[in-house]
């Protein structure tokens, strides 16, 4: 298994990332016009080339600058944030994050019998192999 580190993002990565799933394949200029926060030309190369040697992004060099493209998709690097979060919070407990969500009413009992209700319907689906 690879590190859990490396896939995990930062706060900054995870923005950057963001504006790369929106855009799709962007250059620093673009990356940089599409962050909420004013960040320096170099810093915005720097954390794209970051997020490369991770293997986050890809780049392809096209005429003098380099076009950084997601290596990984949003719903990835989401599920490796949860799991980073259960393994890191709640001792690789998935059960023990539900019961924090609602014991800190981020999530109340009602909201979890209807998203089982919704995973049920969609396994259901799934069973007979058609698109959700």
């Amino acid at each position: 298994m690879g590190d859990r580190g490396s896939d995990t993002l930062t706060k900054l990565e995870l923005q950057i990332m963001q504006v790369i799933w929106k855009l799709g394949p962007s250059n620093v200029n673009a990356v940089q016009a599409g962050l909420e926060q004013q960040l320096a030309y170099t810093t915005v190369q720097t954390m794209l080339n970051i997020l490369q040697r991770k293997g986050k992004l890809k780049r392809k060099l096209k005429g003098r600058a380099y076009v950084y493209s997601a290596a990984v998709s949003e719903a990835n690097a989401s599920g490796n944030a949860v799991r980073d979060l259960i393994d890191r919070m709640f001792g690789g407990s998935s059960e023990d994050l539900v019961m924090a969500l609602i014991q800190t009413r981020q999530i109340d009992p009602g909201k979890i019998v209807e998203l089982t209700r919704r995973l049920e319907e969609g396994k259901h689906l799934d069973e007979k192999g058609s698109a959700r």
